[in-house]
């Protein structure tokens, strides 16, 4: 992220720059990862393409966060028929292939990144949904939740005051390791053509483009695909620190601010 906020200082070239003479030149003190086939700098596109494939993919992880846990809060608290129409809509997109669906979609709809964003979010909110549903109905029927219904409390504040709180933290979590899958995800979309094109600095169009010289210059697949794989990793390492700092039922670090309530039933399990 930090790359990505200070690129206009770490890159050494004009990203957009064009000099043909210079294309496909190999890695050198002039050009640290060498250059495209415009003659391109390529240490500087993948500089600036951490703008792009790290904004598209918290954009897609918001987004999916968002829908997802909305209906999923929604459906566990409200249940009937609220309930069985959103699980049903989940069912049917569940159905079918996620990524067929999802490429099927942004094939209709046109190759851009934002509508490989929609297309994969349209396929994707249902785990979230899944998921907060299964947490607001352990506590829905809670004699705290009970206790704010007698007193008068409206549905809206019980949902933003209890439902809420309840269902952050483990989604939270499971965000933050997706974020590492739906960045690969989206590189995919780009590399098929259907996500950026080429006014957009994106990793995965990058490697669409240097999948053609494969064997005659690796380093324009070697270079953009060292740095999926490096934010990837840091993604899911930090959605494992994520679940030691934010789960309270797990027995490592976050183990000493567990709270009385978590103690009290790990006491009468045992």
């Amino acid at each position: 992220m930090a790359v990505a906020v200070f690129a206009p200082y770490i890159a050494t070239h004009d990203p957009q720059q064009a000099i043909l003479t210079d294309a496909r030149q190999s890695p050198s003190g002039a050009h640290w990862f060498g250059t495209d086939r415009m003659g391109r700098d390529l240490f500087s596109r993948v500089v600036y393409g951490a703008r792009t494939s790290l904004a598209s993919t918290m954009a897609l992880v918001v987004c999916i966060f968002t829908i997802g846990s909305l209906m999923g809060i929604v459906a566990g608290y409200s249940g009937g028929l609220v309930d069985t129409v959103i699980m049903r809509v989940s069912d049917m997109m569940v159905s079918f292939p996620g990524m067929a669906l999802a490429i099927a979609m942004a094939g209709i709809m046109g190759p851009s990144i934002t509508n490989a964003v929609i297309a994969i979010t349209m396929v994707s909110w249902t785990k979230y949904a899944r998921l907060a549903r299964s947490l607001v109905l352990k506590i829905k029927h809670e004699d705290f939740v009970l206790a704010a219904r007698i007193s008068g409390g409206r549905h809206r504040h019980i949902l933003w005051r209890y439902m809420f709180p309840a269902v952050v933290p483990t989604l939270v979590i499971t965000a933050a390791t997706d974020m590492g899958g739906m960045m690969l995800e989206l590189a995919a979309f780009s590399f098929l053509g259907l996500g950026a094109q080429s006014t957009s600095i994106e990793w995965g169009y990058m490697l669409n483009q240097g999948r053609a010289y494969m064997q005659a210059a690796p380093w324009l697949m070697i270079f953009p695909g060292l740095a999926i794989f490096i934010t990837v990793v840091i993604f899911n390492l930090l959605g494992d620190s994520l679940r030691d700092v934010l789960d309270p039922r797990d027995t490592g670090g976050a183990g000493q601010y567990t709270p009385l309530v978590v103690q009290l039933e790990k006491g009468i399990e045992s």
